[in-house]
């Protein structure tokens, strides 16, 4: 049921209950048609102003001059107990009933109602005793009603609402999860598609065997981020830790940054291993575009109950911090790659990558991780999966990524 079907039929309801008791109200033209025209008048005024409470408390507001119009309605129910025979006040009570309870507290509303309910009967039971239990019945049962109405209005809108909430969130989260995924996976392609063409230009003439290889290379590189472009459409990723850490080595080797990967034996959950896995993806995607190093390990261990990632390279970025816009070090170095001449100069500088943002992080002056948009969406993962990250400079002069997860 939504709120607007809601809303109508209370609104259905609540005017049929007030057009009965007018009805009954047109009783005392059988008395005499004196008191049938001031009975008229005054359950036609209690009516509307019931009616009034009725229609802004299905908006979950209160009326205008509240509490003035309560207490005209008050006055309308039982001031013509006065000058009426009958007990007038059983007549307009039931109304009464439902709008004490729609506009005053639960703590307060229940117990006029209740009291309502018993000066009713005392009124009424001397004259007529089955017409006081009548009445006696009608004031709770109406009131209780008019209050299940309303309050089933208010609960469907609140619901309605809090629907339109959790479906916009579910978009950010899913926005997040692409824009994550996208930052994640394609940097460390976009980076070796990179490192593969300038290595392959610069075999192209000395040794074109190799630069065919490279380019070849270069090609599967980017049909895999193709790939993971699909996969990052379709919501599907699923990487292990092994795959992507000999993933990475094979590309850090392949750029001139001697690699070494020792992983320890255990079974972890599809979270915590999809996890690390981000973990050295990321690691190496930084070793590669802002460090100037020449060796790097990627290793797992296990401490009490969770299985610890370290990703540690003896190269920081050659001015000691990358520059403001997340680029990495300007500076050079050398080494030697499957052919005897790396690229690892032009790995941080000349590959068009180092300011394409997709990064962003970089170091403090004490030699901690200042997080970009890597090693934040590295975070929110190991957070996802129970874990911590932390990075920073290691004593020798080296980078270190650790991340610990649950095992």
């Amino acid at each position: 049921m939504t709120s607007s079907s809601a809303q109508r039929l209370a609104r259905v309801l609540i005017t049929s209950v007030g057009a009965v008791y007018v009805l009954i109200g047109l009783w005392y033209y059988a008395v005499s048609p004196g008191y049938g025209l001031v009975a008229t008048l005054l359950i036609v005024g209690v009516a509307a102003l019931h009616l009034l409470i009725m229609r802004t408390a299905l908006r979950d507001e209160r009326p205008p001059l509240f509490p003035l119009v309560l207490a005209l309605q008050a006055a309308a129910t039982y001031a013509p107990d006065l000058f009426l025979p009958g007990g007038w006040s059983g007549v307009a009570a039931p109304m009464l009933g439902g709008a004490v309870l729609v506009t005053l507290p639960l703590r307060f509303g229940g117990p006029l109602v209740a009291l309502m309910t018993v000066y009713c009967g005392a009124t009424i039971f001397p004259y007529n005793p089955v017409v006081a239990l009548f009445y006696g019945l009608t004031i709770p049962l109406t009131s209780g009603m008019v209050y299940a109405l309303v309050r089933l209005v208010r609960v469907t809108s609140d619901l309605e609402q809090a629907r339109a909430e959790l479906a916009e969130a579910a978009v950010l989260r899913e926005r997040l999860r692409i824009s994550r995924d996208l930052h994640d996976g394609l940097g460390r392609s976009l980076t070796a598609i990179a490192l593969k063409g300038d290595l392959a230009g610069r075999l192209m003439e000395r040794d074109p065997a190799a630069a065919r290889d490279e380019v070849g290379e270069l090609v599967r590189v980017a049909r895999e981020a193709a790939q993971d472009v699909r996969q990052v459409a379709r919501g599907y990723r699923e990487l292990s830790l092994a795959g992507e850490a000999n993933r990475g080595a094979a590309l850090l080797e392949s750029a001139g940054v001697g690699c070494q990967v020792h992983l320890a034996d255990v079974t972890l959950p599809r979270p915590a291993e999809e996890a690390l896995a981000w973990g050295v993806r990321e690691a190496v995607t930084n070793v590669l575009r802002h460090s100037a190093a020449t060796t790097c390990t990627i290793a797992t261990s296990r401490h009490a109950g969770s299985v610890r990632l370290e990703v540690t390279n003896d190269g920081v970025p050659g001015g000691g911090e990358p520059s403001a816009n997340g680029n990495g070090p300007t500076g050079s170095s050398t080494g030697s790659g499957p052919t005897g001449s790396g690229p690892t100069g032009n790995r941080s500088s000349g590959n068009g990558l180092s300011g394409d943002g997709l990064s962003g992080d970089g170091l403090s002056g004490d030699g901690k991780a200042v997080p970009g948009g890597g090693l934040t969406g590295l975070a929110e993962r190991a957070a996802h999966a129970g874990g911590t990250v932390d990075a920073g400079r290691t004593p020798a002069g080296g980078f270190r990524l650790t991340m610990e997860v649950p095992a």
